[in-house]
């Protein structure tokens, strides 16, 4: 995440800026050779991989901000995240696919950067590679494992995240529900909120703010990307020479990137990507075939389906979009309740004959589970549509709501599982709607316009 940070902010920049300053740029990155004497490596495919590393460099955070976003322990010296960014051939699209820093790998012959001893291959959670053999490992291990070549490596730290979103401004974000993790600190309400770095720090850390844990964590990284993408091409802010070189200063104290990516690779491509927004991007995570793969002496990991990666994979290579299908861009409403887990009875409060089999009808076409029995209110000269909810199924309340515009929410105590919605003459069309982990289509893949927050939110 943070170093994808990085790549965006150094690549919309220089559609905007000289060569003299992207020049000075360029002197600013620290360098390093992660391809140094690789051997055996995946034929080149059409368009740009790059290897976008986030490393775990809290040791360079000060105590007070330590304290605040709960970054105590000690550095691990690992990948803290792990994404492949495919920008195309004819730079309209950029694809990015996340890693999941426990996945299963097997790690190919190679020298102990700490210890010096010399290791045959051998399993381990990917984000381990790191720590053994640094970033040559690191890119030999996902090049054996996606056969994709990795044409550039890009690392960033905690530090250089944190003051890249506040010279921006902040990030805007949506939730539909509320965010709480003790272990970062992350305590959001549902609605629509300004990131700063530190806040924006803990919201793309947070493991534990429901069961899907680093798959969760991962889905909340795309989205924060696609909004920092949102607030970085919308705003010009990287047009302004000035304020470019303050996010340029930000995120230049903490990049390591390979010698190959230079001043010409960063103005061809900014050129090229001067209309990039959100809509230009989309996001996956490679799917998994067994969760809880248990490896004797590395513990539980994640393992890949080969099948499905296989394919993923091969769409990068071939230079294809992720996404097989083509979907609507009109974006449905995000909830904190999918439509599926919600039972619906629906009542007629007009004199208007078949409004509630009307109503019933298309609130199933949304996903919702209707009784498909609709009845005839007592009242029959109800205005606004009323949704009565048990107070205890108050978030379901709150997702039917908003597929029913202008409608009224009536708490009723006792009421059970099951909504009842007293169709009103005020009743026009039913919205749809999904729960916000339901962006993506059935390939696993979502598009970043489909997770910014929408206008006026």
């Amino acid at each position: 995440m943070r170093a994808v940070t990085t790549l965006s902010v150094l690549v919309l920049a220089s559609a905007g800026i000289g060569h003299a300053v992207v020049t000075s740029l360029d002197a600013g990155i620290a360098r390093i050779d992660p391809f140094k004497d690789m051997k055996n490596r995946p034929q080149a495919g059409h368009g740009m991989n790059i290897l976008l590393v986030g490393t775990d460099g809290r040791d360079k955070i000060d105590e007070w901000e330590r304290r605040k976003y709960r970054l105590g322990g000690a550095p691990c010296h690992c990948t803290d995240t792990l994404m492949i960014v495919h920008i195309s051939e004819n730079r309209k699209r950029a694809s990015v696919v996340s890693l999941p820093r426990d996945s299963y790998a097997e790690v190919p012959e190679h020298t102990d950067e700490n210890t010096g001893e010399r290791h045959g291959p051998h399993p381990l959670k990917i984000n381990a590679a790191y720590a053994e053999g640094g970033p040559q490992l690191t890119v030999r291990t996902v090049e054996n494992m996606t056969h994709v070549k990795i044409d550039h490596y890009m690392e960033v730290d905690f530090t250089s995240f944190m003051k890249t979103v506040d010279v921006l401004g902040g990030v805007q974000i949506c939730t539909a529900s509320p965010l709480k993790d003790s272990y970062t600190g992350l305590d959001l309400p549902a609605g629509t909120h300004t990131l700063m770095g530190g806040e924006a720090l803990q919201y793309v850390r947070a493991r534990h703010v429901d069961g899907a844990s680093d798959l969760g964590r991962m889905k909340r990284q795309q989205r924060f990307l696609a909004a920092l993408i949102d607030r970085a091409t919308s705003s010009g802010v990287l047009l302004n020479p000035m304020r470019f070189r303050d996010v340029s200063r930000a995120v230049l104290s903490s990049v390591r990137a390979d010698k190959g990516f230079g001043t010409d690779e960063l103005l061809d491509l900014g050129r090229a990507m001067r209309n990039f927004s959100p809509s230009s991007s989309e996001f996956t995570t490679v799917p998994i075939g067994q969760m809880g793969y248990v490896v004797k002496g590395v513990g539980s990991t994640l393992k890949w389906d080969p099948a499905k990666a296989d394919k993923l994979f091969r769409s990068l290579r071939d230079d294809r979009p992720m996404a097989v299908e083509r979907r609507p861009r009109t974006r449905p409403t995000a909830v904190g309740v999918a439509p599926q887990q919600i039972r619906v009875q629906v009542e007629n409060g007009t004199g208007t004959e078949g409004l509630a089999r009307r109503v019933d009808a298309a609130l199933a076409a949304t996903g919702f589970a209707t009784t498909h029995q609709p009845v005839t209110a007592h009242d029959h000269s109800v205005q606004r549509t009323v949704v009565l909810y048990d107070p205890r199924w108050d978030r379901s309340a709150t997702s039917l709501a908003a597929a029913l515009p202008g409608s009224e929410l009536r708490a009723v105590p006792r009421q059970g599982p099951v909504l009842k919605v007293i169709a009103g003459s005020n009743f026009r069309s039913v919205r749809k709607v999904r729960a916000e982990d339901q962006a993506a289509g059935k390939d696993g893949v979502v598009r970043g316009d489909e997770v910014v927050c929408s206008g006026g939110a």
